[in-house]
C-alpha cells in the first residue's frame, strides 16, 4: 500500500511539517496540488492552532496532517543555565543585551489534553509526531478521531517500537534531513544513519508503510526512494524557497548561497540535534557544546539573540534549517513542486 490509498490523496508527496518556517497557507496548497500537507504545532499554543486549522478548512477540503512534537518538557538545571549564559556572554554583550531580558522555562510544549482538544474539534486525516509518541490515553483520543498517525524513526529500533505502538505508517528519517532530527530512543547521535541505509532495513523489519525523509529534493530522489521500497515521500527543504513559505529574508539568503552547502547537526538552537546551515553562533561554539541546556530551554536566550541580530540585517544566531540536499530549492508556488517531484513516482 502506498500512501495515496493510506491517507485518500492522489500524489505520493508528504510536505514536512516545519515549525517556524511556514503556517497553514503552505500545508492547504500542497494539500489542495493533491499532496498531503502539513501544519506544524510544535511552536503554537491550542488557540492559535485552532485558529490556524479554521483558516486550513477555509482554503481546502482535502486531507492533511497535524505534526507535534512529544519531548518532555526537562526540570530547571541552574548550574546548566549558568554555564550556557557564561559561554553566550561575549554575544549578549556585543548586542547589548541584558541577560536579564532571557525568559524561563520551557517555551515550548509536548502534545498534552488541551492539543488533544483541537484535534478532536478539526478531526485531521492525519496526525503525526516528532520524539516518539504521545502518553497512551492522549493517543487513544487521536485515534478515535479516525485520524491515521505517523512518527518519525532514524534508527530500525525506533521503527519496531512504533510499529508495536499500533501507528499507521513511519516516518523513515534519514541523516540528511534538515530540522531536528526525530531520535527518541537514544541520543546516540553515532547511531543516526543516511536514507538509503536507513530505508531499506526499515521496509524489511516492518509490516507497516514505510515514508521516506531526508535528501530528496527532486523527482530522481523521489524515484530513488520508491526503488527502495517506500510507500511515498516527505519533503521539507525543497519547499523553503517556497512563495507560501515563512522563512526570513535572510534564511531565503542563505539557502541560495554557497554556505547552503554546509550544514551540520547542532544543538545549540534548541538544545536537540538539528540540521542547519552553519553560521557565526555554530562556528564560534561548535554545533554540540555540553553546556547547552536540555530542549527546549536553548531556545530562549538564542530567541533573544537572534531577535537584535536579525533587526540588524545578520543571521548569526538564527536557526538557518535545511537538509544535506538544497539542489530542489526554487522559489516557485508549492503545486509546482508537488507536481514535478511526483514526476519521479512509477504509476
Amino acid at each position: 500500500m502506498d500512501i495515496r490509498d493510506l491517507f485518500d490523496i492522489s500524489l505520493p508527496i508528504i510536505q514536512a511539517p516545519m515549525a517556524g518556517a511556514q503556517n497553514h497557507q503552505l500545508a492547504a496548497a500542497v494539500s489542495t496540488a493533491g499532496g498531503l500537507g502539513s501544519v506544524p504545532a510544535g511552536m503554537l499554543a491550542a488557540e492559535v492552532l485552532d485558529a490556524e486549522l479554521t483558516a486550513m478548512a477555509a482554503l481546502t477540503d482535502k486531507p492533511y496532517n497535524v505534526n507535534f512534537f512529544c519531548h518532555r518538557t526537562p526540570a530547571a538545571d541552574p548550574r546548566r543555565d549558568e554555564a550556557w549564559l557564561a559561554m553566550l556572554m561575549p554575544f549578549l554583550q556585543e548586542l547589548q543585551i541584558d541577560p536579564a531580558s532571557i525568559p524561563s522555562g520551557a517555551t515550548r510544549k509536548p502534545f498534552d489534553a488541551a492539543m488533544a482538544n483541537v484535534i478532536e474539534r478539526h478531526r485531521p486525516a492525519v496526525v503525526s509526531f516528532h520524539f516518539g509518541l504521545p502518553a497512551p490515553d492522549l493517543l487513544q483520543r487521536v485515534r478515535a478521531t479516525g485520524a491515521k498517525i505517523l512518527s518519525s524513526a532514524t534508527t530500525i529500533e525506533e521503527g519496531l517500537w512504533l510499529q508495536a505502538q499500533g501507528v499507521d505508517a513511519v516516518i523513515a528519517q534519514g541523516l540528511e534531513a534538515g530540522g531536528h532530527r526525530g531520535m527518541f530512543l537514544s541520543d546516540d547521535i553515532d547511531s543516526q544513519v543516511g536514507i538509503l541505509a536507513l530505508l531499506p532495513q526499515l521496509v524489511a523489519a516492518l509490516d507497516i508503510p514505510v515514508i521516506a525523509a531526508g535528501g530528496i529534493a527532486d523527482a530522481r530522489g523521489v524515484a530513488a526512494a520508491q526503488a527502495l521500497g517506500a510507500a511515498g515521500v516527505q519533503v521539507g527543504t525543497a519547499y523553503l524557497l517556497c512563495d507560501e513559505s515563512r522563512i526570513s529574508q535572510l534564511h531565503r539568503q542563505a539557502l541560495q548561497s554557497p554556505a547552503a552547502h554546509n550544514t551540520v547537526l547542532t544543538t545549540l538552537f534548541s538544545g536537540r540535534p538539528a540540521r542547519g546551515i552553519v553560521n557565526r553562533l555554530i562556528q564560534e561554539l561548535g554545533p554540540r557544546p555540553d553546556a547547552v541546556p536540555t530542549f527546549p530551554l536553548a531556545g530562549n536566550a538564542i530567541s533573544v539573540l537572534r531577535a537584535k541580530a536579525e533587526s540588524q540585517g545578520l543571521d548569526h544566531y538564527s536557526p538557518l534549517w535545511a537538509g544535506q540536499n538544497v539542489s530542489g530549492c526554487r522559489s516557485i508556488p508549492a503545486a509546482e513542486l508537488t507536481a514535478a517531484l511526483t514526476v519521479g513516482w512509477r504509476a
